[in-house]
């Protein structure tokens, strides 16, 4: 496990590719020059000892050496010390609709990247809760194991889009069946699924499965993205809207919020129904019901004690710094015997 402090000295990297192209135009400026000069034999009499091979040999290490230096600035550092701690709270599932509908934009920017918003927000304001990950179009799939590592679950929130399942349709039932093996503490009190989704083209009869979820012990939240007056289904390309949707028909498809599903399976499974528009009310509605819910004390295994690596990096940089200084730009005898150019 590795930390980085400071990742805005990231930004200096930039300075590398500034150099590389100032020293090529500064190089294609001399051989220009010396064209007009002399001819290029001529040349080589005059200065038979100037290498090119040199010149470029002090840039890349010039460039290696500043990119160790902005590293050290960066200081990574590796975890040392694995430690179990005890962590109390409550088992969170999310299920995301990841159905074609979800790319509408009646909701900014999309249906899909307003739900990926909410969750992020959602997990950055849990203290110690475990949390899952589900995706589901016309069958569902598990994105995340359940977890205490939000980086990662973030992570792979953003990776989810709508081409990541074939089928299309909206199969609830599914998402809440497999949620049903997330829940690995047996002796965990309060399970939470959160089901993100438009509810459109919903398949099968979730209301008895999420009255048998209800039984299990896992209450059910639904939250609605979108609206009830809808809008089309862009076809992009390159991030350009090249049409919409259309149905057998022929008419452009208007897919819209069905909220009645969503408050169906959250009234049977003793949870709520939350309207998705305004992101601040969800996450404010989702963490106080999270809050007052009894927590499960579990452990947890996490990196307590991390190290400073920069003085690596600083003595690389020094080294490489060091060396540049004995590369002169004329040959030396040991390039000479290299022969790299196929001198006589």
């Amino acid at each position: 496990m590795y930390l980085l402090e400071e990742k805005i000295y990231f930004w200096l990297l930039l300075i590398i590719p500034i150099l590389i192209v100032l020293f090529l135009g500064v190089l294609i400026w001399k051989k220009t020059t010396q064209k007009k000069f002399a001819d290029k034999e001529l040349f080589k009499k005059l200065s038979p000892s100037q290498s090119t091979f040199k010149s470029i040999l002090k840039v890349v290490v010039l460039c290696l050496s500043l990119a160790c230096f902005i590293i050290a600035l960066v200081n990574p550092k590796m975890g040392t010390k694995l430690e179990t701690v005890k962590r109390e709270g409550v088992d969170v599932v999310f299920a995301i609709d990841v159905s074609k509908s979800m790319l509408s934009e009646d909701i900014a920017p999309n249906r899909l990247e307003k739900s990926k918003q909410l969750v992020t927000q959602i997990i950055n304001n849990l203290a110690s809760d475990r949390i899952g990950i589900i995706a589901y179009a016309a069958s569902a799939f598990p994105q995340l194991p359940i977890t205490t590592d939000y980086g990662s679950a973030k992570m792979f929130l953003q990776s989810m889009n709508t081409d990541m399942l074939s089928s299309q349709g909206t199969a609830i039932n599914e998402a809440i069946e497999l949620a049903k093996t997330y829940y690995d503490d047996e002796e965990q009190t309060n399970r939470v699924l959160i089901i993100i989704s438009d509810g459109e083209d919903h398949e099968g009869n979730v209301a008895s499965i999420a009255e048998e979820a209800a039984k299990e012990g896992i209450k059910i939240y639904t939250i609605g993205v979108g609206t009830t007056k809808g809008g089309p289904i862009p076809i992009k390309r390159n991030g350009i809207v090249q049409s919409y949707k259309k149905n057998n028909q022929g008419e452009t498809v208007i897919t819209k919020l069905n909220s009645t599903i969503l408050q169906e399976i959250a009234e049977n499974a003793n949870g709520t129904y939350i309207e998705g528009k305004n992101t601040s009310t969800v996450v404010e509605g989702i963490t106080e019901l999270l809050q007052g819910m009894d927590k499960k004390e579990f452990e947890a295994k996490q990196f307590a004690d991390f190290k400073d690596q920069f003085q690596w990096f600083l003595a690389i940089g020094l080294l490489l710094l060091f060396l540049d200084i004995f590369l002169l730009e004329r040959k030396t005898s040991w390039l000479q015997k290299l022969n790299l150019f196929n001198e006589h």
